[in-house]
């Protein structure tokens, strides 16, 4: 596992490649390929991920198998609320069910403790399986809410909480 830094913009086009696999597998059939194609363009693109990096305070982490990619996650305090948001938790479908987003989340839980917050928070599409895999790993759902992203798509989640 290593973390990105602002200026490793090699690692940040790997990581944008290794989302655009995740994604167009695990979310076109949620929300559709347009979606999927406007949140990867906007949302997970080597430029974005390193202007969050630099002025957003978010921390992404990517998950190798030897050399391969096969996951990442990113994290963001938020502020004096003491809450850690887990901005993002993507596993390679052929890596699922071994127990690797456990160990992601094990360092989550890390960088939560490192930075003195009490609550890990995070966004999941309503219709997304991992909602399960949440429950299983001890989040709980706090809220349901519909947040407009432009060009006509929503995002249709709960917001999930698991306290540190």
């Amino acid at each position: 596992m290593i973390e990105l830094n602002s200026n490793d913009r090699e690692r940040a086009i790997e990581l944008e490649e290794l989302a655009r696999e995740i994604w167009m597998e695990h979310y076109t059939p949620i929300i559709g390929t347009d979606q999927v194609d406007y949140m990867l363009s906007n949302f997970q693109n080597a430029d974005s991920i390193l202007k969050s990096i630099r002025s957003d305070n978010y921390r992404y982490f990517m998950v190798f198998e030897g050399s391969r990619p096969v996951g990442y996650f990113a994290v963001k305090p938020e502020g004096d609320r003491k809450k850690l948001l887990l901005s993002k938790l993507y596993l390679h479908r052929d890596c699922r069910g071994r127990g690797i987003s456990r160990l992601m989340l094990e360092r989550v839980r890390l960088i939560a403790r490192e930075c003195g917050m009490d609550r890990i928070q995070l966004f999941v599409n309503k219709h997304n399986s991992s909602v399960n895999i949440y429950k299983k790993l001890g989040f709980r759902i706090v809220e349901e809410l519909v947040t407009d992203i432009g060009n006509g798509y929503v995002m249709d989640d709960y917001r999930m909480a698991l306290d540190v």
